[in-house]
């Protein structure tokens, strides 16, 4: 009889099946099995007077799947659950177990936090039980959202004809909304500055007029800054200069959100698009004969890195670059729910550097290899250093500030080409002579309304107030989008730069919730949920308690709302509709305003308006990993 091993994508299957040799049979769940129920008190599944119990169901497209996996369970010596290294990946173990009839203390599950044949040999060498309480905080968050996403979706709909509301979802939308109100509120002011361009041997230095009489200077109008050019036409004098060796420190390896930020800064790759091909390099490339994991698990908020790694980097850079490129090994500050079981999204091996897979990979593969490769790299070399010059240029009590740096090691710089550096050579100053300036300009200056988010500024924003987990970030602002709450596009037809901008529905949801919801769908009160899950999932937080706490708020600001929550009419075309001689409606969408029958959900009549015809799908060229279609 075959040991039997469940992993969660089928693409993963057969590597690991290759590395554990003829006694182990691995096979895929292809991901959840089974989901809460819609049935017991208001659909949710859940038994409010029994502690929150949740009832579970097989999912639909799931009952094969979970039929053949209980035939080989029956027929196999032990079964090894081998899903994905964090709560997820723990709470769809225990699904398997449950539904499997497995022993749930049995030391059955195995954890690699990279797809190498070391890695998964070494985690089945020590097999764990099932860890309940990452279990429980799962069940926890998936109850939660059951709950808001049930009961608010549908006031919502019922009330003013919004789609969904979510836990998170809504808090991210609040964000975008409220950054638009400030820009709508926001009056620009005039200011100016005044430049004087020096010339020294052959280099021209730029100043600013900063300071007047020791005290910062500020020139709001013409005048102004009439007022100072004509009181410095005359020569310059040197009233200070500063000469200092300055280092810059490489960044640290990447976490899930700082991949996904600076992939969207550096490759212009959206949240979404980042995660599945990091996806596809985590659980393996075929190269040749055979299949590799190239990068350890990309769902992670650690920056730590394994001491083998480690020690066969700094090997690497040795060998490659020399001592002086060696730099410290720097974890970066460990949170208290940092999970530092993980590493860093680091590549599985220092010697397998991008050029030498790229013909194996996609473009798109290889550009993503590369960054996460040289970002790891970088993370344990030297810092780069420059020479920096500060001087000031004085006349009639006012200070022009100017600076020059010069790259006098380039450190990590030499293997991290995605941040840009040029000298600005100021050449040799003479404090004792006086200086006349080349040319002297004064330049209007408005100031800007607070800039909207693109999706790598509001992942920091989520992430830096603690909303939600890195993981669910791209899947978050796709359903704003998709939901018609808010738009995703370019700020202007000459600029490429994408940005969130709500819709008018999405401006509607979000008052509404506000005026009714604020408590509970705010920043604080969301950061203060994930904290509890954090807890709940180190065992220092009871989850009925939490879950209590919650019900407690939300309940009666939810009966409240239904009470004295304005109720939109749907605007009528004036037509009947052609299927069922209800009224036909207007509706809003994913792409716009749509016509619809009055009569849903019995009757399904829809037609889009001209202007808003949905586009056709286009190809990416790719094939699904689950079943294989484009």
């Amino acid at each position: 009889m075959k040991n039997l091993v469940i992993v969660e994508s089928p693409s993963k299957s057969k590597t690991i099946e290759k590395y554990l040799g003829d006694g182990f049979e691995v096979v895929s769940s292809k991901g959840h099995i089974r989901d809460l129920a819609t049935r017991g008190k208001d659909g949710l599944g859940v038994d409010f007077e029994d502690e929150f119990k949740p009832t579970y169901k097989i999912s639909k497209e799931k009952k094969d799947v979970v039929k053949e996996l209980k035939a080989k369970a029956k027929k196999a010596d032990i079964v090894y659950l081998a899903t994905d290294p964090d709560r997820e990946g723990e709470a769809i173990s225990w699904h398997l177990a449950d539904e499997l009839g497995l022993e749930i203390e049995q030391d059955n599950r195995v954890i690699f936090n990279e797809i190498t044949k070391d890695a998964v040999l070494k985690a089945f060498e020590a097999p764990r039980s099932i860890d309940m309480k990452m279990v429980k905080s799962q069940e926890t968050r998936r109850i939660l959202d059951r709950i808001i996403g049930f009961k608010l979706s549908k006031l919502l709909q019922s009330k003013i004809k919004s789609k969904s509301a979510g836990r998170v979802q809504s808090v991210a939308l609040k964000l975008i909304v409220d950054r638009e109100k400030e820009i709508d509120a926001f009056i620009p002011e005039e200011y100016w500055s005044v430049l004087a361009l020096f010339e020294n041997e052959g280099n021209v230095i730029e100043t600013s007029a900063e300071r007047y009489k020791g005290k910062k200077l500020v020139m709001s109008n013409a005048e102004e800054a009439q007022t100072v050019f004509d009181a410095v036409q005359g020569p310059f004098d040197i009233s200070k200069l500063e000469k200092k060796k300055r280092k810059r420190e490489s960044k640290l390896p990447f976490i899930t959100s700082t991949l996904q930020q600076e992939a969207s800064t550096r490759l212009g790759f959206a949240a979404k698009k980042t995660m599945r091909v990091a996806q596809k390099l985590y659980e393996g490339v075929q190269m040749g004969s055979e299949t590799e994991g190239l990068i350890s698990y990309m769902r992670t908020d650690s920056t730590r890195l394994s001491d083998s790694f480690v020690a066969d980097a700094k090997a690497y850079i040795l060998e490659n670059h020399g001592k002086k490129y060696m730099g410290k090994y720097r974890a970066g500050k460990k949170t208290e729910n940092t999970q530092d079981a993980h590493e860093a999204i680091r590549p599985t091996s220092i010697d397998r550097t991008p050029d030498s897979i790229k013909s194996y990979l996609t473009p798109d593969e290889y550009k993503l290899y590369r960054f996460i490769y040289f970002r790891t790299m970088a993370s344990l070399m030297a810092p780069s250093e420059f020479d920096a010059v500060s001087v000031v240029f004085s006349q009639n009590g006012y200070d022009f500030n100017g600076s020059g740096s010069t790259l006098t090691f380039d450190g990590y710089l030499k293997v991290y080409d995605y941040e840009k550096t040029s000298d600005k050579i100021i050449g040799t100053i003479d404090e004792k002579k006086q200086y006349k300036a080349e040319k002297i300009e004064q330049n209007q200056h408005f100031t800007q309304p607070p800039a909207r988010f693109t999706e790598a500024r509001l992942i920091k924003e989520l992430e830096e107030l603690g909303i939600g987990r890195p993981s669910t970030y791209s899947m978050i602002l796709d359903t704003i989008v998709y939901r018609a709450y808010s738009t995703f596009g370019a700020v202007s037809e000459t600029s490429k730069t994408k940005v969130f901008k709500p819709t008018e529905q999405g401006v509607l949801t979000n008052d509404a919730l506000q005026e009714h919801f604020s408590s509970i769908i705010n920043v604080n009160y969301t950061a203060e949920m994930e904290e509890e899950l954090d807890r709940i999932a180190m065992g220092t937080e009871d989850n009925v308690e939490a879950l209590q706490r919650f019900v407690d708020k939300f309940y009666p600001l939810l009966a409240e709302a239904d009470e004295t929550m304005v109720k939109i009419e749907d605007e009528k075309v004036g037509e009947k509709c052609p299927d069922c001689g209800e009224e036909l409606v207007y509706r809003n969408g994913r792409y716009g305003r749509f016509i619809a029958c009055s009569g849903f959900p019995k009757c399904k009549y829809n037609r889009a308006l001209e202007e808003n015809k949905r586009p056709e799908p286009v190809q990416t060229g790719e094939m699904c990993p689950e079943c294989g279609s484009p």
